[in-house]
């Protein structure tokens, strides 16, 4: 805890709850959800590691009162009532529970201290698209949907479903995940590239083993600012629009409400139909675009935009970054 030098997380929570407290701050909407984003941050992290000193001091307490108690019992153990044992044996259990969850509280968030990219600690896209091996692919595509959303609520990260295409059979052909959360994108920015299944198939009526692929996109939430800043000439972009479909009644049965943004020296598609309208869905199919390009420009050494040809996924064979094989033996195997 003296390492962190909570005294300057402290200091830095008084400057920016005195910025927050100005009569101003709100008319710059941008840059106060910043503000207000980086307040939550240190106020979570100074709420960590009081509870990391709450747990040690408590887990110090239970076993001085278990020492006091021994000692008790040694010098008059005929008098001693049994409830009074289960009390100290529930003490120390408390304890240790409590010690374990502190542990893997700190390896947590020693791992957090390793995810120091420039978008670590944003919110994230995934882009899952089946690839090669038809509907198996499709399939495959639905489950990694899956995995990724359990995951999402096991670490208490909100997962909302931006775009979903089904597949003819089975599955999906493409669907747009969006997971926010502390570290988002640090935890999912490995799962980017083509990820392989092998096993038997269900859909194949003489049960013979399959492999599919599915691709796999990741890509940061960028703040509104950070968007702003990326430019992209009009004459690399091509915008169509088209029917969203689905829910939503009449604006999105009949009017086109869904937008797909091209970029054509990289040759990236985003599409977007989450919004009501199409003026929203063309700002956030561009936003997303942003991001992907920023981060297309990090993996090649920052190279200008016009220069960019693209870094993206085959889903096909050996281009895979992990292997699920579920026949004829069960493994999980990482690639790279």
């Amino acid at each position: 805890l003296d390492a962190m030098n909570l005294e300057r997380y402290r200091a830095e929570v008084r400057d920016l709850e005195t910025e927050s407290a100005q009569p101003a701050f709100w008319e710059d909407q941008v840059a106060a959800q910043r503000t207000m984003a980086k307040l939550n941050e240190k106020n979570e992290i100074i709420r960590r590691a009081q509870s990391w000193k709450d747990a040690i001091d408590n887990a110090d307490a239970a076993l001085e009162l278990a020492s006091l108690d021994a000692e008790n019992t040694e010098l008059s153990n005929s008098a001693r009532e049994p409830s009074e044992d289960n009390e100290a044996a529930e003490l120390l259990r408390e304890a240790a529970r409590v010690l374990i969850e502190t542990r893997r509280d700190l390896e947590q968030w020693e791992l957090q201290q390793l995810l120091s990219g420039a978008h670590d600690s944003k919110a994230c896209t995934l882009q899952i698209t089946a690839g090669a091996g038809g509907t198996d692919a499709q399939d495959w595509a639905d489950m990694l949907l899956r995995m990724y959303q359990r995951w999402a609520q096991r670490k208490g990260f909100s997962a909302r479903l931006l775009e979903y295409t089904p597949g003819e059979e089975a599955g999906v052909k493409s669907a747009l995940l969006e997971i926010s959360g502390a570290y988002a994108y640090g935890y999912l920015r490995t799962e980017k590239g083509a990820h392989r299944l092998v096993r038997l198939s269900p859909f194949n009526a003489q049960s013979k083993r399959q492999t599919s692929f599915a691709g796999v996109e990741v890509t940061p939430v960028l703040f509104e600012d950070e968007a702003v800043a990326v430019d992209i000439p009009e004459r690399d972009l091509e915008i169509s629009t088209m029917r969203a479909g689905g829910k939503g009644g009449q604006n999105v049965n009949k009017v086109e409400t869904a937008v797909r943004v091209v970029h054509l020296p990289t040759g990236i598609a985003i599409r977007c139909a989450e919004e009501r309208t199409q003026l929203m869905n063309k700002e956030r199919a561009l936003s997303m675009l942003k991001a992907r390009l920023l981060v297309i420009a990090e993996e090649q050494r920052l190279r200008e935009l016009a220069d960019v040809r693209g870094d993206t996924v085959d889903a096909a064979w050996g281009n895979q970054i992990r292997n699920y094989v579920m026949h004829p033996y069960q493994m999980v195997k990482d690639t790279r």
